[in-house]
């Protein structure tokens, strides 16, 4: 027996005043309609309604169920409504992941903009240097940097790249010099930033001649965080590999100085992660779409932003050498 759609029965019996007349609003037959209510009350064990030829009244025991059964299927509506409204209006708490430092620089701000546009949204932000279990930590989303993603059930988008690049302090070029060629490194102070691509003894980069790897002297730091890193450079401590996003403050204030200029490492793919295309609920969906719109753009803008502050560089390094 389908309790609740004999439910929604007996309750436009009761409404239309007969059961003809229901039967003629839920496009049904009269039998249908009496023997529903008929299973109903054999199931409660409790007559619902007075029948006569002509009318129907409701029991004692009929209007007290009547009461409830209209706040049962009220409820029910409203859970479908609200269901059925998160694939059309972005709103409720969004549970993101991000890789830790692309979050801080670029993910923060960007979920600003969004919220502008859908202030019904509220994020839950998550930071750390893994890949999570979506399903399993309940997250929405996660946007990871990877060279390529493992083989998994979740959904992917590719929302552009980064890459990275070597850096030191002015202070610390003015003690030991820059390197010049990548061999040089085995003679440097060198931070190492953990990543699959780099080992404790040897960086991968891609320069004129394609991919080299190089032996580096003996890492003074060793860290999980690039914000971790590019603070110890600005400290001195010795040259290390920056994202673009973490070296373009510190380039443009001169707080950081790039070195093998013509060699760049670390390139990596920028992905959303979801556990569905179907039934995409309106936060994430928007929220994706967002990211899609104006990510690129901003990556593409940090590339534009280091070519610059390198042609700046150039300017100044001829002025100062005439």
């Amino acid at each position: 027996m389908d309790t609740l759609q004999n439910m929604r029965i007996f309750a436009r019996v009761v409404e239309a005043g007969g059961f003809t007349a229901a039967a003629q609003l839920l496009k049904t037959t009269t039998g249908n309609a009496s023997r529903a209510v008929s299973d109903l009350e054999a199931h409660l064990q409790t007559r619902l309604l007075h029948r006569t030829t002509r009318r129907i009244a409701l029991t004692d025991a009929g209007q007290r169920y009547l009461q409830r059964v209209q706040e049962i299927l009220s409820s029910i509506e409203q859970a479908e409504a609200e269901a059925g409204n998160s694939t059309a209006r972005a709103m409720g708490k969004l549970r993101v992941h991000s890789m830790t430092s692309f979050g801080q620089h670029h993910i923060v701000p960007m979920i600003s903009q969004y919220q502008e546009q859908q202030p019904g949204v509220q994020f839950e932000l998550t930071l750390a240097q893994r890949i999570p279990d979506l399903l399993e930590e309940g997250y929405d989303m996660s946007v990871i940097l990877a060279s390529n993603l493992p083989d998994s059930a979740l959904v992917s988008a590719k929302l552009g790249s980064i890459f990275s690049i070597a850096c030191a302090s002015p202070a610390y070029i003015e003690r030991f010099g820059a390197p010049k060629v990548l061999a040089d490194l085995l003679h440097h102070k060198c931070l190492y930033l953990m990543n699959p691509k780099f080992t404790s003894d040897s960086w991968v980069f891609e320069g004129p001649r394609g991919q080299e790897s190089v032996a580096i002297g003996p890492s003074s730091l060793t860290v999980n965080n690039a914000g971790a890193i590019e603070n110890a450079i600005r400290q001195g401590m010795g040259v290390g590999v920056l994202p673009t996003y973490s070296a373009l403050a510190g380039l443009r204030t001169g707080a950081l100085v790039r070195v093998l200029t013509e060699y760049t490492t670390l390139e990596m793919n920028v992905y959303a992660l979801y556990p569905s295309r179907q039934y995409l609920d309106a936060k994430v969906r928007t929220w994706l779409d967002f990211l899609r719109g104006v990510l690129p753009e901003t990556l593409k803008a940090d590339v534009e932003l280091l070519n610059e502050s390198e042609r700046a560089s150039q300017l100044i390094d001829r002025a100062t050498s005439v």
